[in-house]
């Protein structure tokens, strides 16, 4: 609680679900990321939660990893579990305006169960995905990052980012007139750059992605994805060159955005 023109003002508490699943292996960075922001983070098992609790929740966070192995493909047996298990609770919680984050098989997830470019109101058909990259071989590095808009709830403000990625399945693809529609509508949000912040090729563009998209959200800014790992970079010495350079850790950002948007409006 804090005192505020002589009155107690009760500070609301904000509760992020981290579903994971066997092979999830960021989670515990993800609800490390949301905790120092300031929000209650809850590792919670896909198979454990069910549509009535999702209402307890503000956030619904999902990580990094290889869910399920990734068999069939990246993500894929995850997003089947949240399109045909919580279908309902997840419809009615994008539809109140709460958030939910998807970082790389996250990422992967949201968009093969249609949460991702998705609607307003939840779920749609599937008409992007993200494919082997085009090197052939799984991508361990840091990438430059440009913003392309700011209608994103957990990105405003931030203009440029430097993190990592992990991932051989992180290509985004869509057919011509879906990447317009997105570009049109402000949804693309991250683009891969280099050190200039200009498009550029491998290995700026780690994967081959379209247009060098890395991150996009719903049309209503409430769903976001995104290849790289803002939750390995949440202190200084996290990035690989801290001894040499002034670093500011990039990442929280995503993360404080998303708890004071819950303060101000839940």
């Amino acid at each position: 609680m804090e005192k505020a023109s002589g009155l107690v003002k009760i500070m609301k508490t904000v509760k992020v679900a981290i579903v994971r699943a066997p092979g999830t292996n960021c989670d515990i960075e993800t609800a490390h990321a949301f905790s120092i922001a300031g929000a209650t983070a809850e590792r919670i098992h896909i198979n454990a939660l069910t549509n009535p609790m999702l209402e307890d929740y503000h956030i619904i966070a999902i990580s990094g990893g290889f869910a399920y192995g990734d068999y069939i493909a990246s993500g894929k047996i995850f997003a089947n579990k949240l399109r045909y298990k919580l279908y309902g609770g997840i419809k009615d919680f994008v539809s109140s305006g709460k958030l939910i984050i998807g970082i790389c098989n996250g990422f992967q997830s949201l968009v093969k169960c249609g949460l991702l470019p998705g609607t307003a109101r939840g779920f749609a058909e599937q008409n992007v995905t993200l494919s082997y990259n085009d090197i052939g071989r799984f991508q361990d590095r840091w990438v430059y990052l440009k913003a392309d808009s700011d209608k994103c709830i957990f990105t405003r403000g931030i203009k440029s980012l430097y993190l990592p990625v992990n991932h051989g399945e992180g290509k985004f693809m869509a057919k011509e007139g879906v990447i317009h529609r997105l570009e049109k509508n402000g949804q693309v949000i991250f683009r891969y750059v280099d050190e200039t912040g200009r498009a550029a090729g491998f290995p700026w563009n780690p994967n081959g992605s379209a247009g060098g998209i890395a991150a996009i959200c719903n049309e209503t800014g409430n769903v976001f994805g995104m290849m790289p790992h803002p939750e390995k970079f949440l202190y200084a010495a996290n990035h690989p060159r801290w001894t040499r350079e002034c670093v500011k850790p990039g990442g929280r950002k995503i993360f404080i955005n998303a708890v004071q948007w819950i303060k101000e409006n839940f």
